[in-house]
């Protein structure tokens, strides 16, 4: 990588790391480009080559927060065990990377609320929750070939993963004492692949 490639990477952290800070402080609506710029000790300019605007920022934050855990989750498309050890697997990472996140950037619990009312960051969220749903979708195909799972749809099998999810984050966001994150997350997934589970099925006979 050459010296500007990492001067700009190096930038452009420095510019999130300040707008996630004036965010917290001021919130979406109240922060302006030019708290960001002070925020972050640079010139406007500097702050427009990078990005043109809080929009813009905004997706670049959340970029930040959800890419660990879709390369982890990459990773378990081709790694080896069962689908249905893997998808726990990303059940478990995934509850755990998010009450990660959510400790150390409780700007997380923002953007779950702004989705509601702002239409890019609506657009961000949904692109992860895609992203989500195109990598788990190989793996219950995966399951399917291997005769873990019944033919059922995939893509649906996989909507539904994500659904449990997500659902159970927010209802966790609402009200963090009432069970534990993880544990849940994986009883949710665990109870919709015991549905589609050839094994389970022969059980029940």
């Amino acid at each position: 990588m050459s010296p500007r490639a990492n001067v700009s990477a190096a930038r452009k952290a420095q510019i999130l790391d300040a707008a996630a800070a004036v965010f917290a402080r001021k919130g979406f609506y109240q922060a302006s480009m030019d708290d960001i710029v002070v925020e972050a000790g640079l010139s406007k300019g500097a702050l427009y080559w990078y990005f043109k605007s809080k929009d813009q920022i905004i997706t670049a934050i959340l970029d930040r927060l959800f890419a660990p855990e879709l390369a982890g989750l990459q990773a378990l498309v081709t790694a080896d065990g069962s689908a249905r050890e893997r998808l726990l697997q990303f059940a478990a990472m995934s509850a755990r990377e998010m009450k990660h996140m959510l400790r150390v950037a409780p700007l997380t619990y923002e953007f779950y609320a702004l989705a509601f009312r702002d239409k890019n960051v609506r657009k961000a969220l949904r692109r992860y929750l895609r992203a989500y749903h195109a990598h788990l979708t190989p793996l219950v195909e995966q399951g399917i070939a291997h005769g873990e799972f019944r033919a059922d749809d995939a893509a649906q099998v996989a909507m539904t993963l994500v659904a449990v999810g997500e659902g159970t984050l927010l209802v966790w966001i609402f009200d963090p004492k009432s069970f534990d994150l993880e544990r849940q997350i994986v009883a949710g997934m665990t109870h919709v692949l015991d549905g589609v589970s050839v094994a389970a099925k022969k059980q029940k006979r």
